[in-house]
């Protein structure tokens, strides 16, 4: 058995726990590799178990929307470490306070593919779809794409406005490439980056199996942009 898996992967997920903020919220002002050993449990109990569990309770559904995608309920499959990488960074914080679930296919050009996420901090939670940071190369094709074929996209997109779950986010050029496209495409067009995400505070829903929910029917709405953002690599 892998030294990720414990007898509490095979348990249902039935939400994260009020302490499991609690322990994020301590990690941020005790990020100490002495205070991490000595809490280490409570790191496996309310954060890393219910990870598992909430990444093996969507695996079947996420299969249903791309049957490539990732869904290996262990760290650094679907699952982030909690220990960063200093290498490069300015904060030489031993510790994330952030921890996140990420879907996606397997290949090393992950930041130009798209991939469905959730993330927890310690005073909200968030998940939705996109890239996590598109290349310049893969956005101007995306525009390509919906230059030479605009229904289409127009398409992929008509469940947006249909909708106040998920908002569109990722940074914007200041000057808009091309002020002629309609109104419902400037916003996209315009992006250098580009994700859908719901943004909550901590609610009933985060502690308790309704959270699953919530990111299977999310997802499952998504997935039509999701199929046109695949395509951008085999039109590239």
């Amino acid at each position: 058995m892998s030294k990720y898996l414990t007898a509490s992967t095979e348990f249902k997920f039935t939400g994260f726990f009020p302490r499991t903020l609690d322990f994020l919220k301590d990690l941020k002002s005790n990020n100490s590799k002495a205070w991490f050993d000595a809490h280490k449990q409570d790191y496996r109990e309310c954060l890393l178990d219910p990870m598992r569990s909430l990444v093996k309770e969507m695996g079947k559904s996420m299969l249903t929307i791309d049957p490539y995608l990732v869904t290996i309920p262990l760290i650094n499959k679907t699952i982030s470490r909690i220990y960063r990488d200093t290498r490069f960074s300015k904060d030489k914080s031993l510790f994330k306070n952030v921890m996140w679930i990420t879907f996606k296919r397997p290949g090393k050009d992950w930041r130009d593919a798209p991939a469905y996420f959730f993330e927890i901090s310690p005073d909200s939670y968030r998940y939705g779809m996109g890239f996590y940071s598109a290349s310049k190369s893969t956005m101007d094709r995306f525009r390509k794409m919906i230059d030479e074929k605009p229904e289409e996209f127009l398409q992929a997109i008509s469940f947006y406005s249909k909708q106040r779950i998920f908002v569109l986010e990722g940074a914007k050029y200041k000057k808009i490439p091309d002020k002629k496209k309609p109104e419902i495409i400037i916003d996209w067009y315009r992006r250098r980056n580009l994700y859908l995400a719901c943004n909550r505070k901590p609610d009933n829903r985060l502690f308790s199996r309704a959270l699953a929910d919530d990111l299977i029917s999310g997802f499952e709405l998504l997935a039509p942009l999701y199929h046109y953002l695949r395509k951008i690599k085999t039109e590239g």
